[in-house]
């Protein structure tokens, strides 16, 4: 496949088709040091004078640093104010998915099962329920926010007994509750017999060069860092918990558990990760159920550590890319998707359109869409060969797949008019596209 097509099918139907690469393509930076290869912008078919507008979203909402990674080498880093290089700053709730991280390790090291009563770890009594409700906590619970303890209760970080309230039976009732996932912590503690940094440090840090501390704050323990930090943990997790060919979370079933739908309460969370493209989700205190994808601006598989007042982690497997983000926000959620999916719709806009009309143009002469502008009926023919066919609209959404067609396809449509795209695979594996206007 050219490199023009590649571009295009990262770019532009990267949001709702997997087209994961090869994991022996990602760069790594050396763990020890600061050397970190780079990739100019343009390679990517982005305009330097587009990128203006989205930092200049980024500096409005109070953004301190901002990174993105393509395939592990750094396409843009962006500090502003005093903010450098070198700054420590918070990952809030975003440090929820190095703690998830920390669990499946100790998981794979036989100290604990996920499946096993978090009782067995904290003792009878960490909570104010009766025992038999108490017995029904696991920790797979408290990784998926479904506890059952009351969120609504006093302070929902407070993890005294007393805090701890009985409201529904476990797994029968999603809830952003920060007490259970901060005694997570303690869990991991006691199943190990080492404190939360030293495991961190001796398990992450010295394999990936992941620098931070978790530190005290209130009931909570919130995890510092700086900015190149948060984004080699993005990084790690593209690799899906390797690090440049070395295993270091390496339990698979978890890891797959962990960035996918974890129960059927809210579809876009894992175990602490949050995950983008599903029919719909649940925000943090509220109980009601939102159709539609948590970001629809952002690559359909992407998944997501978010922290109050805009920390995030996005991994983008389909594409190769990290995204990073610290600061604050205007928002002030506990999980702040408004200014993420923002950017993400800057980033959408980055592409030049020579560019993108050069990879429209370069190849895939034998692939023929008629009438091209269409109005309510138009016709896919690649001569002679079976095809896959999908079409996509403007925003990456996959509006309709046909299998096993050969020589020619015919639809009638009724879509809204517009700029829409198609991609045809052919017998041979061969993606080709095409750009088609509906009148």
């Amino acid at each position: 496949m050219s490199k023009a097509l590649i571009l295009l099918q990262s770019l532009l139907l990267g949001w709702s088709v997997n087209t994961t690469l090869d994991a022996q393509s990602l760069y790594f930076p050396p763990v020890i040091g600061e050397a970190w290869e780079t990739l100019d912008p343009s390679t990517l078919g982005w305009c330097p004078d587009r990128l203006a507008a989205m930092y200049n979203l980024l500096e409005e909402n109070n953004t301190k640093a901002f990174i993105l990674l393509k395939d592990g080498r750094i396409v843009l880093e962006h500090y502003f104010g005093s903010f450098t290089t070198d700054s420590l700053w918070y990952w809030a709730s975003a440090g929820k998915g190095l703690t998830a991280s920390l669990i499946g390790i100790a998981q794979q090291e036989g100290h604990l099962s996920i499946d096993d009563l978090t009782s067995d770890y904290l003792g009878q009594g960490w909570t104010t329920c009766a025992p038999e409700q108490e017995d029904q906590i696991t920790i797979r619970h408290q990784l998926t926010m479904t506890s059952g303890l009351d969120d609504q209760v006093g302070d929902p970080y407070c993890t005294l007994d007393t805090c701890l309230q009985f409201l529904a039976d476990a797994g029968t009732r999603w809830a952003y509750h920060n007490a259970p996932y901060t005694l997570l912590d303690d869990v991991l503690s006691a199943a190990t017999g080492q404190n939360l940094n030293l495991y961190f440090q001796q398990r992450v840090r010295n394999q990936t060069g992941i620098n931070g501390l978790f530190l005290p704050v209130g009931y909570n323990n919130v995890f510092f860092s700086r900015p190149r930090s948060m984004a080699r943990f993005g990084l790690w997790i593209l690799a899906e918990g390797a690090w440049n060919g070395q295993p270091v979370l390496s339990d698979t079933t978890y890891f797959n558990q962990m960035v996918n739908t974890s129960q059927s309460l809210n579809l876009s969370y894992g175990y602490l990760w949050w995950l983008n493209g599903k029919p719909s989700y649940r925000l943090p205190g509220l109980q009601f159920v939102f159709p539609g994808s948590l970001m629809p601006h952002a690559p359909s598989d992407m998944i997501a550590a978010l922290g109050k007042n805009g920390q995030y982690v996005n991994v983008v497997p389909s594409m190769n890319l990290v995204l990073i983000r610290m600061g604050e926000a205007p928002e002030g959620n506990e999980v702040p998707v408004t200014l993420n999916d923002k950017i993400w719709e800057h980033i959408r806009g980055l592409e030049c359109e020579t560019a993108l009309q050069e990879s429209l143009s370069a190849r895939d002469v034998d692939l023929i869409v008629y009438p091209n502008p269409a109005k309510a009926v138009f016709s896919v023919l690649l001569h002679n060969e079976s095809f896959d066919f999908w079409l996509f609209d403007a925003a990456g959404r996959m509006l309709h797949y046909v299998e096993g067609c050969y020589n020619r396809l015919d639809l009638q449509y009724e879509w809204p008019a517009g700029i829409y795209f198609i991609q045809v695979l052919d017998a041979a594996g061969i993606r080709h596209y095409r750009r088609i206007q509906f009148n």
